[in-house]
């Protein structure tokens, strides 16, 4: 049963994704409807009768079909998407009195999906010079048949219950029960996809109220930022360790990004917290329909300046929009306040990361805020790349689900960073779905890799769990303006860039046993066999080895900076390697290293292409001057471990 029900949990979170997916690439279309909407209709801020004459074309024609056509190229790329196009057609024109974003939803991935089908079916079996007479009529004859089959079927079923639906609504409205539409609504965004719900249901029918009245209040049923700012408000004044630290950079990106899932792991922290949004919600929602607030577009993002535009300029609307919003944050925050000062302190206060963590399996995907939380705290995220490093960098693109929210943050962060750098390289954003075709670099969340892969496998791929982990993207610059060598420059996971104090498999790379304190040397060859020699009595090298890291010398010298040296064998010496690991020498008073003065050495020995992982690892600790410092300070083994542990 228990498996049952797993299986039922995946298929209806992966339900909403798509969903999500139709939708938002083209939020922009939404946006400048909702714009034109709010200026130019004659209750607009400038009614001009002329440019609201749009206002009806885009919402029956333009927008339905961007949803069909963007949920047909999800499922068969261009030709699907337009077959789904060419079939949402259908669906308009037989329903030409209701905005058909369900029927286009429907038709759009239908449509694609036969098409598909089609194509294996015929696959190998046509005649060489016949492909494209083949596939263009096949596309028209199919696309002609099904849009058919939606105008008889589809557009009329659609219509009805959208009907049916609007007066569910009508009814909540007059009985005054809409506000209990928060119980569902706001767990969902937390344990769902708030775009699904957002854009895959309230949004069709809001734009069905504002057909009739010229706004809706739909649009702020899942919209309203104010449940999510009163609990994040509650924990900048009443929370613990890094989630209080971090609540107000989450405050700025909630309210005034409209990135809402900001906030959901700081719910998961302490579940009694959804009480807080639940009622936030529901009281936000009763002040809009006591005051009779609403909007005439949808706001996406949910942010109070998307939501501003598009609020009608006449009447009380502003202060009804506004009052909610306050409502529902201060409700919110009130009973979010109880709950923490209330609540006792555990292992998993303020673990803004464990919750993240709990949020993605809920959800059964990356969270698209993991990144930002991993920043506000503060944490570096796992990465690992694969493909050809392009050897001029024009293009790098940050991919998600939908291309916004995790995405947009991320390409912002590494195009302020690539400005800083003096480079001209255009860094964007897009949903997997759509990532333009001159991508040289894409960055996309581990489990999202593998797709982005499949739709541009001649790119060079880099994988993160955390979007706005800002020391990889350090290093990616630093290999773009240094053209760092492909296995110098790999991107490892921190379970190897950690390299120093990790684990690899059941051993130990570094124990304490192999930290040497306080030592002298009278030259650098002295301090290198004593390192070596360290490396054999731990068991990971061959005594042959020591000899090879002295060979290495006199290749060029280790000393690689900021007090450090790095000594290892030659390509040679890796038959003589046991196993990975390596060894610490403190010397406080420094031994020449051709000049320089290295205080502290890490003598190293790699196996299985660790070598250049464990060198990786070193280089990001001691690429901080403070941090070498700290480590050649240091009072004792223990301690030096420890400092490594906490960089």
């Amino acid at each position: 049963m228990a498996r049952e029900r797993s299986s039922v949990k995946v298929k209806v979170q992966k339900f909403g994704n798509f969903l999500s997916s139709m939708v938002m690439p083209n939020i922009g279309a939404f946006i400048a409807w909702g714009l034109i909407t709010a200026l130019f209709i004659p209750t607009g801020f400038f009614p001009n009768e002329n440019f609201a004459s749009l206002v009806g074309p885009m919402i029956t024609y333009l927008l339905p079909l961007l949803i069909g056509y963007t949920g047909g190229k999800l499922v068969h790329d261009q030709r699907g998407g337009v077959i789904g196009a060419i079939a949402t057609m259908g669906v308009i024109v037989g329903a030409p009195d209701t905005p058909m974003f369900l029927g286009a939803m429907i038709m759009g991935p239908l449509s694609a999906w036969v098409i598909k089908q089609f194509d294996r079916l015929i696959e190998g079996r046509i005649r060489s010079g016949f492909e494209m007479l083949v596939n263009n009529f096949s596309a028209g004859i199919l696309g002609g048949a099904l849009a058919i089959f939606a105008y008889l079927s589809i557009g009329p079923a659609v219509s009805a219950l959208t009907q049916v639906l609007v007066a569910g609504v009508d009814w909540l409205l007059e009985t005054g029960l809409l506000p209990l539409t928060s119980i569902l609504i706001e767990p969902g965004k937390i344990l769902f996809l708030n775009n699904a719900i957002n854009h895959g249901i309230l949004t069709p029918l809001g734009l069905e109220q504002v057909q009739q009245a010229g706004r809706s209040v739909l649009f702020l049923l899942e919209a309203n930022p104010g449940p999510g700012l009163g609990v994040l408000l509650a924990f900048m004044f009443f929370g613990k360790g890094i989630a209080k630290q971090s609540a107000p950079g989450a405050v700025i990106i909630h309210f005034f990004g409209g990135i809402h899932e900001i906030y959901f792991p700081y719910v998961l922290m302490k579940p009694m917290l959804l009480l807080s949004v639940i009622l936030g919600g529901m009281s936000g929602v009763f002040t809009l329909v006591l005051m009779g607030g609403g909007l005439m577009a949808p706001a996406s993002p949910g942010s109070i300046f998307a939501i501003a535009a598009v609020t009608p300029p006449e009447g009380m609307a502003y202060v009804a929009n506004f009052t909610a919003i306050l409502v529902a944050a201060t409700v919110s925050f009130l009973v979010s306040a109880v709950i923490l000062k209330r609540s006792k302190d555990t292992e998993e206060d303020g673990d803004v990361e464990a919750a993240t963590r709990r949020m993605e399996e809920m959800k059964g995907k990356k969270s698209s805020v993991a990144g930002a939380l991993g920043a506000s705290a503060g944490a570096s995220g796992t990465t690992s790349a694969s493909g050809t490093f392009p050897d001029d960098v024009q293009k790098i693109v940050f991919a998600c689900d939908a291309g916004m929210g995790s995405s947009a943050m991320g390409a912002s962060l590494l195009s302020k960073k690539v400005k800083e750098a003096g480079m001209h390289i255009k860094v964007t954003n897009s949903a997997i779905s759509s990532i333009p075709a001159d991508s040289q670099i894409i960055i996309t969340q581990d489990k999202l890799t593998p797709r982005a892969k499949d739709k541009r496998p001649d790119a060079y791929h880099i994988s993160v769990d955390n979007f706005l982990s800002s020391p990889e993207y350090d290093r990616l610059i630093e290999r773009m303006k240094h053209g760092v060598t492909e296995q110098q420059s790999e991107l490892v996971d921190d379970s190897e860039a950690n390299a120093a104090t990790g684990d690899q498999g059941d051993a130990p790379l570094l124990t304490e046993d192999n930290i040497f304190m306080n030592k002298r040397f009278r030259n650098k060859e002295e301090a290198i066999r004593f390192a070596g020699d360290a490396l054999v009595k731990a068991g990971y090298v061959e005594p042959s080895y020591v000899d090879e890291m002295l060979k290495r010398e006199e290749i060029t010298t280790t000393y690689m900076g900021n007090d450090v040296a790095i000594p290892h064998g030659t390509e040679e010496a890796k038959k003589s390697v046991i196993k990975s690991g390596f060894t610490v020498v403190q010397v406080p008073d420094g031994v020449d290293f051709d000049g320089e003065k290295a205080k502290l050495i890490f003598a190293i020995a790699g196996k299985d292409g660790t070598h250049l992982e464990i060198l990786s690892g070193i280089a990001v600790i001691c690429a901080e001057q403070s941090n070498v410092d700290e480590l050649v300070a240091a009072k004792s083994a223990k301690e030096l471990l420890d400092i490594l542990n906490s960089k």
